[in-house]
């Protein structure tokens, strides 16, 4: 199924972190706080300003960013937990950042 989010939304899959933490300790799964990392997935074409000309989004599929720990809504699709949020609820993209796993 293809997804289009609207507006100013962006579709973000979380990237999964460290399974260990920085003294070699592994943290199991109930003890793991959701990643604040994410990939953008897809965009939706821009937010309508108050002159009625569109306004495209800044990010673009593919990029890496940070949200906040309590951003967007969490939605399932094609059995894959994906998180829905607007743009101005993305704090940054990571430049030049390497490609991780998913959650």
């Amino acid at each position: 199924m293809k997804f289009r989010p609207l507006h100013d939304r962006v579709l973000i899959r979380r990237i999964e972190g460290d399974q260990k933490s920085s003294g070699g300790i592994i943290i199991p799964d109930t003890a793991k706080e959701k990643p604040q990392e994410g990939e953008v997935i897809a965009v939706g074409p821009g937010a309508r300003g108050e002159d009625g000309k569109l306004h495209p989004l800044d990010l673009k599929a593919g990029d890496r960013i940070l949200f906040g720990k309590w951003s967007g809504t969490e939605v399932k699709i094609d059995g894959e937990e994906l998180l829905i949020m607007k743009e101005s609820d993305v704090m940054g993209v990571i430049e030049g950042a390497k490609k991780a796993k998913a959650a």
